[in-house]
């Protein structure tokens, strides 16, 4: 694919992207596919599958209390919760407002150690690296923005996501589904977006301007950016995913490229 080498002109020392199918097969890849990244919050969809597999199991329930009083697994996962962004402090009543929080995917991830007995770190390994061969992939630090991995592992969670085969499709569905509607909110760097809507773990595409995905991207794009200059996206309309990990913090350069970077691999797709 064409389009990925325009990371070449990106102002990062290391970069790496590739594109997946929903068939699974890997369409193209640029730099070191290999490479070690901190994914910052791109940690949280990963984060949010193994609490999609722990619901699956019945662990937890999506609307069991956790968190602040008066919220859910539910609330934690589509930042609803109250809680501020990287504070274990409420400051909005559960459903009332989006609020950004890596607290309450710290909170989400207790809940399910708890649950569980077994240490959230672990419990994401059994539950989602290992079953799909994310061996380049650890959680170090917070389950809000403590991950490293590399494209090829991402690639492997981008094509789960499209053909689920840990989750049945119906949970994938809800995942990728507005959660609480008609709530605004800000995505850090593009403002306040009327209205800010996000699926479970995932922020939904829909026709929000300015956002870090492309002018093609359909308004059923789904996945994260992180603050390490890092983000996943899915598209179904397009049947595929695009993974680009670099080694800059985001920041103005990213505004810029990452939008013209996602429309030209769409173009190559013929989308």
């Amino acid at each position: 694919m064409q389009s990925l080498a325009l990371i070449d002109d990106w102002p990062v020392e290391h970069a790496a992207v590739g594109v997946v199918g929903a068939d699974g097969a890997v369409r193209g890849t640029r730099g070191d596919s290999a490479r070690r990244f901190p994914l910052a919050s791109v940690t949280k969809p990963l984060v949010a599958w193994a609490a999609l597999v722990a619901v699956e199991e019945e662990a937890v329930t999506l609307d069991q209390p956790a968190g602040p009083e008066g919220a859910t697994v539910r609330h934690l996962l589509a930042h609803t919760s109250g809680l501020a962004f990287g504070e274990h402090r409420a400051v909005a009543e559960p459903g009332a407002r989006r609020l950004y929080s890596s607290a309450g995917f710290e909170v989400l991830a207790a809940t399910i150690e708890e649950a569980t007995g077994i240490a959230f770190a672990d419990y994401l390994h059994e539950a989602l690296l290992a079953p799909l061969g994310m061996t380049s992939t650890t959680l170090d630090g917070s389950p809000g923005h403590g991950a490293t991995s590399t494209v090829d592992d991402l690639l492997r969670l981008a094509a789960e996501m499209q053909a689920p085969t840990l989750l049945h499709p119906e949970t994938v569905r809800e995942a990728i589904t507005v959660q609480f509607p008609g709530l605004n909110g800000t995505i850090p760097g593009f403002g306040h977006q009327k209205p800010n809507d996000w699926g479970l773990g995932v922020e939904l595409r829909d026709g929000k301007s300015p956002h870090w995905t492309g002018e093609r991207n359909s308004p059923g794009t789904f996945g994260h950016f992180g603050q390490s200059g890092t983000f996943l996206w899915v598209d179904p309309d397009a049947g595929a995913a695009c993974v680009a990990l670099t080694d800059r913090d985001f920041g103005d350069w990213a505004k810029s490229a990452w939008p013209s970077f996602s429309d030209a691999v769409l173009a190559d797709l013929g989308t």
